[in-house]
């Protein structure tokens, strides 16, 4: 499974807190993720839910 943080990111780091393993700010002030182990999946989908601009999606 992969993460991914879309163009509407505003860079407030909620999802770095519920998923540090998984998301982390980059050095434009956006979050950036990448592949997601089954591990991380139910705090990674917490990250997504919480977003406050929907800029998190998971994929297969």
């Amino acid at each position: 499974m992969k993460a991914t943080v879309n163009e509407n990111c505003i860079g407030c780091g909620l999802c770095t807190n519920v998923c540090p393993g998984i998301f982390e700010m980059g050095d434009d002030g956006f979050a950036h993720a990448g592949d997601l182990p089954d591990s991380a999946l139910e705090s990674a989908q917490n990250a997504r839910d919480e977003c406050p601009v929907s800029a998190i999606s998971i994929e297969d």
